[in-house]
């Protein structure tokens, strides 16, 4: 049974892993705006194929391929895996579409809604308790979710599609018995024929921008290591974390979205989306604090008293 330091040590690698994951997200609007010579399903295509070269290399080299072979061999695995590859492609067309059409915002709102939606699934299938405070910050938060989704109705399903199917994806690896690696590992397998059939086909009709311009083309090159990384820290997260940390810490990224579309993509800032923004904010610092104090707490009940 491992010892409260232990325990402490595999949160706070969860931790540092999550905050990292989270900030590269966050920053992903930016790489992909430069690539609008692109269609989305091109780029995800694209995205899947570099993703698979990059995991073989990792894989071949920290844990070897043979054992990776084991993963795909297992249809215990290989079936939860088939459901998060699904969702997690899903995830990525909606929102490289959304970035390339100006919904910069409506997509970081899908990342506002996929922590709530981790803490339902959370205390849903997983049984996860919320502590007072923690239930007033997801209260205070989630008010700043609705008024920032009323306040862009017309986009709301791009919204709730990326929130839903990053969360069910979130989930699923958290649920299912394998390492981080080789679960994306396999993932990539799983969608890399169908990202090769698209390319060809994309190829035969005369559609295909991979190659017509360098810069562009070392983009697309450099977004399987873009791709991988962050999601390989998140399944760490994933497993060290309880959900509801989990979907807080999340803020990160969408807050960091939602300033790009703002800032330097020039969507328009309303009133209600500045008030929801301040929100969002205010319930991560109530749930941070209440998280410290659980896991201060926690670390003077496991010191033995004084005799």
């Amino acid at each position: 049974m491992p010892s409260q330091t232990q325990e402490d040590g595999s949160a706070a690698n969860g931790m540092a892993c999550a905050v990292g994951c989270y900030t590269m997200w966050g920053l992903l609007p930016v790489y992909f705006h430069m690539l609008q010579d692109f269609a989305p399903l091109e780029i995800v295509a694209q995205r899947l194929l570099w993703s698979l070269a990059f995991m073989l290399v990792i894989i071949a080299l920290r844990t070897g391929l043979p054992a990776f072979g084991l993963v795909l061999r297992d249809p215990r695995l290989m079936k939860p895996l088939a459901a998060s590859s699904a969702l997690i492609a899903i995830n990525w067309l909606v929102y490289i579409w959304a970035v390339h059409n100006g919904h910069v915002v409506a997509a970081s709102l899908g990342y506002f809604l996929n922590p709530l939606i981790n803490i339902m699934l959370g205390v849903i299938f997983l049984k996860e308790k919320l502590r007072r405070g923690q239930m007033i910050a997801v209260g205070v938060a989630a008010t700043g979710v609705a008024i920032l989704g009323s306040s862009a109705l017309d986009t709301l399903w791009i919204s709730l599609v990326i929130g839903l199917s990053f969360g069910l994806y979130g989930l699923v690896r958290k649920v299912t018995p394998v390492a981080p690696m080789r679960g994306l590992g396999a993932e990539t397998v799983i969608l890399a024929p169908f990202a090769a059939a698209y390319l060809l086909w994309l190829y035969q009709h005369g559609g295909y921008m991979f190659g017509k311009d360098s810069g562009s083309t070392i983009l697309l090159t450099l977004s399987g290591a873009i791709t991988a990384i962050p999601l390989l820290l998140f399944a760490v997260a994933a497993q060290r974390l309880s959900m509801a940390t989990l979907g807080v810490l999340q803020y990160i990224a969408p807050t960091l979205q939602f300033l790009t579309g703002v800032l330097l993509f020039g969507e328009t800032l309303s009133r209600g989306q500045l008030i929801s923004f301040s929100l969002i904010w205010a319930g991560l610092i109530l749930f941070t604090i209440d998280s410290l104090r659980g896991m201060r707490a926690a670390r003077l009940a496991s010191i033995p008293a004084e005799a």
